[in-house]
């Protein structure tokens, strides 16, 4: 896993999400998360990830002292439903780079979590935490996730193979790279077109 520095999100609500610094109370929440195959798929091929976390694994396993991670609760019920993260990855190509990730449970999906998340979470780093530009990574095949940044304003600007990948189903197709850059402001001197 490549180092990140860490960015504090801020706590955020949208129409249906509490989303919350996580904390060790969480940690039970989180274990389960990554105990579905289904969840872990296009992470490590669907194997559950140790109660004690992978420090070795090429993704995040939070276990609630991450101070990048934001847990998502439904605002109806309370109830638990993921989480999502913002890792400062500093300056990239001369612009102020953060990378997100996230990861719901399954009863969660298709309903529009992941893209109310990541569309609160992408807003509140260009527009309140100063930075230049977002990035996400998800597996070429991982249709569902490639929707949810498309619907959020990333565009997708690369394809890469990491050498984990050949040892997952549809690895071979490679990851793909989506990034939100923040808008060019009027009379900054800069034409160039963002998403």
């Amino acid at each position: 896993m490549k180092p990140h520095r860490p960015t504090a999100p801020r706590s955020l609500s949208t129409l249906r999400l509490d989303l919350r610094p996580v904390a060790p109370a969480d940690r039970d929440h989180l274990v389960a998360l990554e105990a579905d195959p289904e969840v872990m798929r296009f992470l490590n091929g669907g194997r559950p990830v140790p109660a004690s976390g992978d420090a070795n694994a090429d993704f995040l396993t939070p276990r609630g002292t991450e101070p990048e991670v934001l847990v998502a609760h439904r605002r109806d019920t309370g109830h638990f439903i993921g989480w999502f993260a913002l890792f400062d990855d500093g300056l990239v190509d001369g612009l102020r780079t953060a990378e997100l990730g996230y990861r719901l449970h399954r009863a969660a999906w298709g309903q529009g979590f992941a893209t109310e998340g990541v569309a609160a979470l992408a807003a509140q780093a260009l527009e309140q935490l100063g930075f230049d530009r977002v990035r996400a990574q998800t597996m070429a095949v991982n249709t569902g996730s490639r929707r949810v940044l498309d619907k959020t304003g990333f565009r997708h600007v690369g394809t890469v193979f990491p050498a984990f990948l050949r040892l997952l189903p549809g690895g071979e197709a490679g990851e793909v790279v989506y990034e939100r850059q923040r808008p060019t402001r009027q009379g900054s001197g800069d034409d160039t077109a963002t998403a």
